[in-house]
């Protein structure tokens, strides 16, 4: 496919280098001593509106620090490479920047002879916070407020035709302003113990910075929305300077034309696609698209980019309220991707840096990501694109719920901004506008307005509506539960889809690994990778077999990465260990996948009948589960037992008391008295109408090799299990005694037979 990412970029001149040299980063990535010095991070930033010209300014500038309300500075005492984060290693910086400061950058360039004549853009990828650009000592038009959209300047009539000067200004004042800040915060630059969930500020320019030429009506953007209903791909080419011309936009496929339509600009054109091959993490199918801006028949500018033909929706299967990717319910299982780095704090050290992460989610078998509260590159969405990772897109929360309609407008044009700028990625398939309350306010009429701007997806009105004094606005398209470790239950309602938009964090620390050796922390610390496996398995394996079948479309887990001090990652924080089994998690997690495609039936047991539960464990399977002064043992019975042991060993098999499409237990000689689990011990008890006991007696069911396994109502994933003739509810990977992995899944499954007391 053709993106333009291979053209030659048009040489500027480079500050001198003599005098930079980077500072250690506290933990090494594989990629950190590969960055190049003078250009970094070379490839074409803009993968979706390519040009063959331009010219990288990434690279050794020269670097001040004032106080805030400072004017330019008189000298540039030091270097910083760019496009890192002030506080990162591979800056060259590294120090603390707060919002009594104000960070300055300089450097010269010369435009290529081979531009003449046409118009000169600087572009920047990403600048944290409030960034005004000088050239030639004139200002490039106004300040630019917002830290994860890109933004640019024509700045043609500030070039003198030979070397020139561009000094750039930025004021971040992190979470002590009221902008949108994710998760960063103000600390000290070297590791620390503490932190929580929160981690170093990136200040600054942080992503590309570079030049390229244009006709004067040109292209600026491309909104590509497929359409599968008809099997066109719907276009808007927007332009500047493009009074009285025309759009043609060509889509090609492997090279061979698919077809082009011409139309205006500004305005819709349906391109058709017939008999479209359709863009799924299993098939990431990519169309080519050239989109020209004609003056009568005479071709003004002429960019590339690339679409694929994909739907999400929600609808309802078989009666539940389902997401539905291409029409179709598939679970969408990811991971919680913070997007930090120990070397480059928010920015990648290479392009293939930014790349191994979604990489390492498919190796895991996920086809799901979920962007925390950070806004990557658009070449993070390249790959997500190219690779098949369905994307979930939290905008950047404020540290605080903004009481000033200021900062309000400004919170929300950013968050425009970020969907102009990401609307045509394929991958992309919801926009999570909140999450935990943080920053909140309006929810519902910020998902009316966010659905209302790109219908074309989907939209979270609040991650963790359960979770730390959040609001449910009621809408969108996902209900959306935080459960740590969970999963728990999330319950879909006639309009919205259940998801799980976190759980998991186990954690594991990896010694040589850690950020602040001994301070690392998680939702629940796991004492080895054995024990990490087992437990991260059965999650997996819980959701396919209890919350999937009850309604849940999509879990989160937490997360890809360690980060700083947190040690919940699959991975460590400098990408240098896999904690997991990655073959043993990819199974789990393409079985989850699978099982939402071809869902097995039901498992039904007969109600209002007794019926006795026999152990299928080999070397056990003659003994049954029984009643013994008030406890849940399993013994031998056979034909010449008791009528006592029999009539023990006996079940009335009966609807849920806490659920219907579950069941109760109830003894065949102490009617009214039911199993029921307490404090991981299963006992034979009288029920006191309660909704505690009745949630403790309710188990549902799920599949089993030669029977039925039995999962508490209210502990989903927790199953019946007998172990040393006594009866748990045990947690698969759990550290009890009782949750021992030998032999779990044979101990958990119970063959429902005929009764020894009838």
């Amino acid at each position: 496919m053709c993106f333009g990412l291979s053209a030659t970029a048009g040489t500027a001149q480079a500050a001198p280098v003599a005098a930079w040299t980077p500072k250690p980063a506290p933990m090494t990535t594989p990629w950190t001593n590969q960055v190049s010095v003078d250009s970094p991070l070379p490839e074409y930033p803009r993968p979706q509106l390519t040009r063959p010209d331009w010219a990288n300014l990434n690279g050794i500038w020269d670097f001040a620090v004032t106080g805030a309300d400072a004017g330019q500075p008189a000298t540039f005492p030091d270097r910083i490479r760019v496009p890192f984060p002030a506080e990162s290693a591979l800056s060259g910086i590294q120090r603390k920047i707060t919002q009594n400061d104000k960070l300055w950058y300089k450097r010269t360039f010369t435009v290529p002879s081979g531009w003449n004549g046409r118009r000169v853009q600087l572009n920047f990828g990403a600048s944290d916070w409030r960034t005004t650009v000088w050239v030639n000592g004139q200002q490039a038009g106004a300040a630019h407020s917002g830290g994860f959209d890109s933004f640019r300047y024509d700045i043609t009539p500030f070039l003198n035709g030979g070397t020139n000067t561009v000094v750039v200004s930025v004021y971040d004042p992190t979470e002590t302003g009221n902008q949108a800040v994710g998760k960063q915060r103000i600390r000290e630059v070297t590791p620390q113990p503490g932190g929580g969930i929160f981690y170093t500020a990136a200040s600054g320019i942080w992503q590309t910075v570079w030049l390229e030429p244009t006709a004067s009506a040109h292209v600026e953007r491309l909104d590509m929305v497929p359409s599968l209903s008809d099997s066109t791909l719907k276009v808007i080419v927007r332009g500047s300077g493009t009074s009285g011309h025309t759009a043609r936009v060509t889509v090609t496929s492997g090279g061979s034309p698919v077809a082009t339509v011409t139309g205006p600009v500004g305005g819709q054109i349906s391109v058709p696609v017939p008999n479209p091959r359709l863009w799924s993490p299993e098939d990431p199918f990519l169309y080519d698209v050239k989109a020209e801006l004609l003056s009568g028949s005479a071709t003004v500018d002429s960019v590339g980019s690339y679409a694929g033909m994909r739907s999400v929706s929600v609808g309802k299967v078989n009666g539940v309220q389902r997401i539905l990717l291409n029409g179709k319910f598939v679970f969408q299982t990811g991971t919680l991707d913070q997007g930090y780095w120990p070397d480059g704090i928010y920015t990648a050290p290479t392009d293939a840096a930014l790349k191994y992460d979604l990489q390492a989610h498919k190796d895991l078998g996920f086809n799901m990501v979920r962007k925390h509260i950070k806004v990557e590159p658009q070449r993070w969405f390249h790959w997500a694109d190219k690779l098949g990772l369905l994307v979930w897109q939290d905008m950047p929360s404020m540290d605080n719920t903004p009481s000033d309609s200021a900062s309000r407008t400004q919170w929300e044009a950013e968050y425009d901004r970020v969907i102009d700028q990401h609307r045509s990625s394929p991958s992309l398939v919801m926009w999570v506008n909140q999450n935990e309350g943080w920053g909140q306010y309006d929810q519902a009429r910020i998902a009316d307005e966010v659905k209302a701007y790109d219908p074309s997806r989907l939209v979270d009105n609040m991650s963790g509506v359960n979770c730390c004094g959040s609001v449910d606005g009621g809408n969108g398209d996902v209900i959306d539960n935080h459960i740590y470790v969970g999963p728990g239950t999330t319950t879909p309602t006639a309009t919205r889809a259940a998801v799980l938009g976190e759980f998991g964090g186990l954690g594991l620390r990896t010694a040589g690994h850690e950020w602040y050796p001994g301070g690392g922390f998680s939702y629940e610390d796991q004492p080895n990778a054995t024990a990490l496996n087992n437990r991260f398995v059965g999650l997996l394996d819980s959701l396919r077999e209890n919350q999937m079948p009850s309604g849940l479309s999509a879990s989160v887990y937490t997360e890809i990465t360690d980060v700083e001090n947190e040690v919940n990652g699959l991975l460590t924080y400098d990408r240098q260990v896999v904690k997991v089994d990655a073959a043993r998690v990819k199974t789990a997690n393409l079985a989850l996948i699978n099982a939402s495609r071809n869902p097995p039936p039901p498992i039904t047991l007969p109600v209002d009948q007794n019926k006795s539960l026999r152990v299928t464990t080999p070397g056990h399977t003659t003994k049954y589960l029984r009643h013994q002064e008030g406890l849940a043992f399993t013994a031998v019975v056979d034909a010449n037992s008791s009528g006592l042991l029999k009539n023990d060993a006996t079940w009335k098999i009966v609807p849920g008391l806490a659920g219907t499409g579950c069941y109760s237990f109830e003894s065949r000689n102490y009617p009214g008295q039911y199993l029921r689990h307490r404090d991981f011990r299963v006992y034979k008890e009288a029920g006191d109408g309660s909704v505690l006991f009745k949630a403790d007696a309710t188990f549902c069911t799920v599949q089993g090799t030669g029977g039925v396994r039995l999962s508490a109502w209210n502990f989903p994933g927790q199953y019946l299990r007998h172990i040393n003739s006594e009866v748990w509810l045990a947690t698969p990977g759990g550290t009890h005694p009782w949750d021992n992995p030998a032999s779990f899944t044979e101990d958990t499954t119970w063959a429902v037979e005929t009764p020894w007391a009838p």
